[in-house]
């Protein structure tokens, strides 16, 4: 791939790469970080990148471990709970129940209903993309539909 093709996908892949960080990261600053950060990565690596074809689903896995290298650092600064509770607060406002539901799943199931169901990834390029089996894709998705479920009903009620 040229360079020229990977600064069209970037552009056009935008939306994506945000939202699979906000899945991870939840502070719109750190979202900007780790995608800044992918972006060099994806240029200074594209010598790596075996077939045009998987290039978006290249780009999201460095959006991912981006977004995890960031997250580990913050660990380290602040308690993680600490973390969650303060920008669940400030941002509670902006987010449908749905999406605070959501945010509240843990990380493996929030990552796969984000590309399944957010970024229309198929079950198995969900699997390539998080790096393990199309059965575990499945039961994650499931996981989040009964807790999802569960937890809007509570709310209705």
């Amino acid at each position: 791939m040229k360079k020229e093709k990977l600064g069209e996908l970037i552009l056009a892949s935008q939306e994506t790469m945000y939202r699979v960080a906000k899945t991870i990261l939840r502070s719109n600053a750190d979202c900007a970080d780790a995608i800044q950060e992918a972006i060099v990565k994806a240029f200074s690596n594209i010598h790596t990148l075996r077939s045009d074809k998987y290039a978006k689903t290249w780009l999201v896995r460095i959006v991912i471990n981006e977004s995890n290298t960031i997250l580990r650092k913050r660990q380290k600064l602040v308690s993680l709970e600490d973390y969650r509770r303060e920008t669940v607060q400030s941002e509670r406002e902006t987010y449908s129940e749905l999406y605070e539901a959501i945010s509240r799943l843990n990380e493996p199931v929030r990552l796969a209903v984000t590309l399944y169901y957010l970024e229309g990834y198929s079950v198995r390029e969900t699997a390539d993309i998080l790096e393990t089996t199309e059965n575990i894709v499945k039961k994650r998705l499931m996981r989040a539909r009964q807790q999802l479920r569960e937890e809007l009903k509570e709310e209705i009620i």
